[in-house]
């Protein structure tokens, strides 16, 4: 019997007095209601980018920095899954049972493939890390909220970044309320008079800067890289200056012919290096798995002293949890089956990349060689490629360019930290051509081609 079939003479009262007390239905909120990071433009960046594409899926992508796809089999994931639990059985000594539990339950906080990624590093990398000092994290975007959560223990502290910087370090800083300051590249990647300038500035108006944040193999998004020199000097100006530097690498195997440079990691004598590492361009990024290696320590004030590892792994376990265990797996049978060197298994993409950058390269000097008014840079690695022009690149322009002529690229003014909605003058874009295959590349230029040449005949009437 249901309440239906009740009279209204035999059923209980209500326990509110009426019903004009109950809550609504709807609850409108206000964005004043809500953190202010919901309103800033870093964290709408990405949402307007995959938004443009969707609404334009005839047009060439020449904007998603995604790695290339076309090597990928499904049947690799249950390959390395396999591998991965034969590691557990006959490296680790577990039993099925545990297993089983390993892969199917709730796991450790830090992860469950850092001896793997400490033995990555050590071959690919160079750098040397207590497999205690790294957390397995959700993707790289993770890593980064919890350094930053870490860092940030009062309204005084504010954090550096090389401009233009990736949006996703800016909106984690809005997230924990970190300002960031920054810090002007140059041709070196990183200008260290403007880096010691900007940090004796905040010092002077009462600031705290913890970290500055870089990405010294082929920035995303301006392609630029440090030299070994470089990268020295930064160390040696974040020691004698007291801070720490944040480096994220997910660029560093896809160096085409150009001879490796030590990471900053590699080279740093004095624990002042945070390293950021992800799986989503060396792996697959459907996995969401990356990592930070955090060595140094922090004294309690009980006098004990422990790993930053172990302090951002408590900000996990509020946050995730645990990275997924499956998902750990498939990234660590792969690091298995080749020796856990990715160097190795990313040889085909790294000629991939090599290809395409030079294609991108040779194609915008074959449509724009004669016209002085268009430039655009030269990488010796990664995934992007920067084109400078005569005329304001926005949101406006990308929409028009997408419907009007099928190409998709990004405004560079989505990576500087201006503080508002529209960068004004930011005269320049980012092609990315790392998802891309030869035809794409020289269709999409073309396209290209006739928007910039569409927009410089009207600049000039």
């Amino acid at each position: 019997m249901s309440i239906a079939d009740v009279s209204s003479e035999d059923r209980p009262p209500l326990a509110l007095a009426s019903v004009t007390e109950l809550p609504r239905v709807h609850t409108d909120l206000d964005t004043e209601d809500l953190h202010p990071s919901i309103e800033d433009p870093a964290l709408n960046s990405m949402n307007f980018l995959n938004e443009v594409a969707n609404h334009y899926p005839d047009a060439v992508s020449l904007a998603a920095g995604r790695p290339f796809e076309e090597f990928w089999e499904t049947d690799e994931l249950s390959r390395y899954l396999a591998r991965f639990s034969q590691h557990l059985r006959e490296d680790r000594g577990y039993s099925e049972e545990r297993v089983r539990r390993t892969l199917f339950q709730y796991g450790r906080t830090k992860g469950i493939v850092h001896e793997l990624v400490a033995a990555n590093l050590e071959l690919d990398e160079g750098i040397v890390a207590d497999p205690e000092s790294i957390v397995v994290t959700v993707g790289c975007q993770e890593a980064m909220v919890l350094v930053l959560r870490a860092l940030r223990a009062g309204p005084r502290d504010v954090l550096l970044a090389v401009s233009p910087t990736y949006v996703g370090l800016t909106g984690a800083a809005r997230l924990v309320d970190m300002p960031v300051l920054p810090v002007a590249s140059g041709e070196a990647g990183i200008d260290l008079d403007d880096l010691l300038s900007r940090i004796q500035g905040a010092r002077a108006a009462g600031l705290r800067p913890r970290a500055c944040y870089v990405m010294p193999d082929f920035a995303n998004p301006s392609g630029v890289s440090m030299s070994e020199q470089t990268r020295r000097a930064l160390l040696s100006l974040a020691r004698e200056e007291d801070f720490l530097l944040l480096e994220d690498n997910p660029y560093g195997l896809f160096h085409g012919d150009a001879s490796r440079v030590p990471t900053l990691k590699a080279l740093d004598e004095c624990r002042r290096v945070v390293y950021l590492g992800s799986f989503a361009k060396t792996v697959l990024p459907g996995a969401r798995v990356g990592y930070v290696v955090a060595d140094q320590t922090v004294r309690g004030g009980d006098g004990t002293v422990r790993l930053l590892a172990d302090e951002l792994s408590k900000i996990k376990s509020m946050l995730t949890v645990n990275t997924p265990a499956l998902a750990q797996a498939v990234v660590g049978g792969k690091l298995l089956e080749h020796g856990c060197s990715l160097v190795r298994a990313t040889a085909r993409e790294r000629e991939v990349y090599a290809a395409n950058r030079t294609r991108v390269v040779e194609g915008l000097a074959a449509r724009f060689g004669d016209d002085s008014l268009v430039g655009w840079n030269v990488p010796m690695g990664g995934f992007f490629v920067v084109v400078t022009v005569p005329f304001t690149v926005d949101d406006a322009l990308l929409t028009r360019s997408a419907r009007d002529y099928g190409v998709l690229w990004t405004p560079m003014h989505h990576f500087y930290d201006t503080g508002t909605s529209n960068a004004d003058g930011i005269r320049s874009l980012r092609l990315s051509c790392s998802v891309v295959n030869a035809e794409q590349i020289d269709a999409g230029l073309d396209r290209l081609a006739l928007l910039i040449n569409d927009e410089l005949a009207r600049t000039r009437r």
